[in-house]
């Protein structure tokens, strides 16, 4: 892997094979953040497609996977929608080795809770990710969501947390609910639905976004999706990591 643009210096450039305890460095969530952070990963095709056939694997590679891996052993929480959930296949995060001391050093248990976002509650929870996770899976919701899928959820031993007075989730209060359980280091993974919401509502702090070198057509999704923000966003660039023509870019919110 080829480091193009460091955060401590702006000018080197080298080749070097990152193990994922230098990734995890280079990953870090910030010090000293004053309250929570929520970070995105996302991954896109030259012509701006998240994903073919509805999912990302045909637009990644092994190294982003290596950094997707690493983004989850350095979060408290991965927010992730409900659709993205089904298309993707979800199961529970694992434990890994190789973020074991990191974690335990950090006050964080052993893999980052998921925190699967629904409106309807339209999910089956006797599904591994909700009924076999090594740390309880949570659902947030609307305070209008289906009452009889919210008492299933629960039956199934899923943590229901209402973050919103309609049907759906309010993004500020889906922070501010998982940061009052702990859960400060959030990484969401879309999809591109929840990653608009997060963006219009505010919220995003920093996306790491992997660059891919394939060309798709089409009409797949962006990475983030919605209404257009009235004014946009802007974000400054902290770092760069080239291999194989992927670059890996991280940006955060000026």
């Amino acid at each position: 892997m080829r480091r193009l643009l460091p955060v401590t210096d702006p000018t080197a450039t080298e080749d070097h094979e990152w193990s994922l305890d230098e990734l995890a460095d280079a990953y870090a969530y910030p010090d000293g953040a004053d309250g929570p952070w929520l970070r995105a990963n996302m991954v896109s095709s030259l012509d701006g497609a998240a994903q073919h056939d509805g999912r990302s694997q045909a637009i990644s590679s092994d190294t982003d996977m290596r950094i997707f891996g690493t983004l989850r052993g350095l979060a408290d929480a991965v927010v992730v929608g409900a659709e993205t959930v089904r298309l993707e296949g979800y199961r529970p995060a694992r434990a890994r080795d190789a973020f074991a001391a990191r974690r335990a050093a950090a006050g964080q248990g052993p893999a980052p809770a998921i925190a699967v976002v629904s409106a309807s509650l339209g999910l089956d929870f006797s599904l591994p990710l909700f009924a076999e996770p090594l740390v309880p899976t949570l659902v947030l919701t609307g305070a209008e969501a289906p009452p009889d899928r919210i008492r299933e959820a629960e039956k199934a031993g899923v943590e229901v947390v209402i973050a919103g007075d309609g049907p759906g989730v309010e993004p500020a209060r889906a922070v501010r609910a998982l940061a009052e359980r702990g859960l400060t280091r959030l990484l969401t993974e879309g999809g591109p639905r929840l990653l608009g919401q997060f963006v219009a509502g505010g919220v995003l702090d920093e996306l790491c976004l992997t660059l891919s070198p394939t060309l798709t057509a089409g009409d797949a999704q962006r990475i983030a999706g919605g209404p257009a923000l009235a004014v946009p966003e802007r974000f400054a660039l902290a770092s760069v990591l080239e291999e194989a023509g992927f670059l890996f870019t991280r940006y955060r919110r000026i």
